[in-house]
């Protein structure tokens, strides 16, 4: 796909979609735990327990109060959440070793966090701190493949072919749109691609 067609994908999909997360959240280590706990799990399961564990533990050192199996029966909702609890905790102890307690604005820093993987890292970097960067979950990955933004085979391959056809301001924004065009219309199954709003720019669509 060429970059004038994926610019009018971006447009469009801006009147269509919020370019801000689904997550909840008052401060950067609240992002970066929400999104810890996304993986493999829904914003609005996410939500509901963070609500509640953001009430005591809302930084790293209330976090680092926690036992680790005090803090599974908080998030055990949410799946994986043993890995996740530690993921959590060994975030925290580096954001308060390392960085004097604040969540590093880096992105170099924030992949350098224990427990942090590069989506993880690029979505924190975005929405907490406004960098250009997009971050590829499984959302992004399928739509972009199958509307022909990219052809690639990993997530790593994806994130830098969506780079180099995207304008660097668009980055952030269009991890987000395309998370929303995933969950509204180009579902894994069953895509309502009649009603999606760019019906005519999909090359799946395109070549029926």
């Amino acid at each position: 796909m060429n970059k004038a067609i994926a610019k009018e994908i971006v447009e469009r999909l801006s009147h269509e979609f919020t370019d801000k997360p689904a997550l909840k959240f008052n401060s950067p280590f609240e992002l970066l735990v929400a999104v810890i706990l996304s993986a493999q799990c829904t914003d609005e399961r996410v939500n509901k327990v963070t609500s509640v564990l953001f009430e005591k533990y809302s930084t790293p050192e209330q976090m680092l109060t926690l036992k680790k199996e005090e803090l599974e029966r908080y998030i055990y909702s949410c799946g994986f959440y043993k890995v996740k609890a530690e993921h959590i905790l060994s975030t925290s102890r580096d954001i308060i070793e390392k960085f004097n307690g604040e969540v590093p604005k880096s992105l170099e820093e924030l992949r350098s966090l224990a427990g942090v993987g590069r989506k993880t890292a690029n979505v924190v970097y975005s929405v907490a701190f406004k960098g250009n960067a997009i971050a590829v979950d499984t959302h992004v990955f399928r739509v972009s493949n199958r509307i022909g933004l990219v052809d690639c085979k990993d997530v790593l391959s994806t994130e830098n072919k969506l780079m180099e056809i995207l304008d660097e301001k668009d980055w952030s924004r269009t991890h987000h749109y395309l998370i929303y065009l995933g969950r509204s219309y180009c579902k894994s199954i069953k895509p309502n691609c009649e009603n999606c709003p760019i019906k005519d720019l999909c090359e799946k669509k395109i070549k029926r």
